[in-house]
């Protein structure tokens, strides 16, 4: 082969391996963007509910013996969650005061290690979600709410928080017509506004964006702290 001729050859080699090499690079920008994008996505902004809803009446019952634990489980007596479920939670709360109600919150996000405790004293997946299996408050999606008058005083519900009974579930109406009425409203209400009741316990609520949320283990005395 002529001189000329391998020097062009090499030429397009070069050519074709730097625009090879060009692609390799431009996938794995890509790449990276890609992951990127899905880690920032996936992050959780955890909010204290009481700068969203200054109102809201709080009944943190695992920040004192009276759970069915009968064990101090939280250091005091706050709620965080996810920015979004605040926001909705706070356009719910403005809905409830037209009916003459407001939102009483007993739990939002719980850590990953506290979920493990319930879960050893109720291994029931009817009423406490096994912490191997994606827990939605360990997400800081999940919620557990009631109603209470405008003045804070409680109303008639099905059954008080954590009843282990079919009592508890959304659709029991073996109930006092009141409590299936003020059910009813809260059910309803929050619906409207993304959120998903479960069915063994009238007072648990997921928002709709939890499935790909990361789970935590951020104790709760380092979210008052930050």
């Amino acid at each position: 082969m002529p001189v000329i001729g391998k020097k062009f050859l090499n030429y397009e080699i070069t050519q074709n391996c730097f625009k090879i090499n060009i692609m390799k690079w431009v996938k794995s920008l890509i790449l990276i963007f890609l992951v990127f994008r899905l880690f920032v996505s996936s992050e959780t902004k955890l909010v204290n509910i009481k700068d969203f809803i200054p109102d809201i009446v709080l009944d943190i019952r695992y920040a004192t013996e009276k759970n069915f634990t009968k064990k101090v489980l939280y250091p005091l007596p706050v709620c965080f969650v996810a920015e979004e479920v605040a926001i909705a939670l706070r356009k719910v709360n403005n809905e409830l005061k037209k009916y003459g109600y407001k939102l009483k919150i007993f739990d939002g996000y719980r850590p990953l290690s506290v979920q493990k405790i319930l879960w050893e004293f109720c291994p029931n997946p009817k009423f406490i979600a096994n912490p191997e299996k994606n827990p939605v408050h360990c997400k800081g999606y999940a919620v557990d709410i009631s109603l209470v008058d405008l003045n804070g005083k409680d109303v008639l519900m099905p059954t008080d928080y954590d009843e282990f009974s079919k009592k508890a579930y959304s659709n029991y109406n073996n109930l006092p017509p009141l409590a299936i009425k003020h059910r009813k409203i809260l059910h309803e209400v929050m619906k409207k506004y993304g959120f998903i009741p479960a069915k063994t316990e009238w007072w648990h609520f997921n928002y709709k964006n939890y499935k790909d949320k990361p789970i935590l283990d951020i104790p709760i005395e380092n979210l008052i702290n930050f």
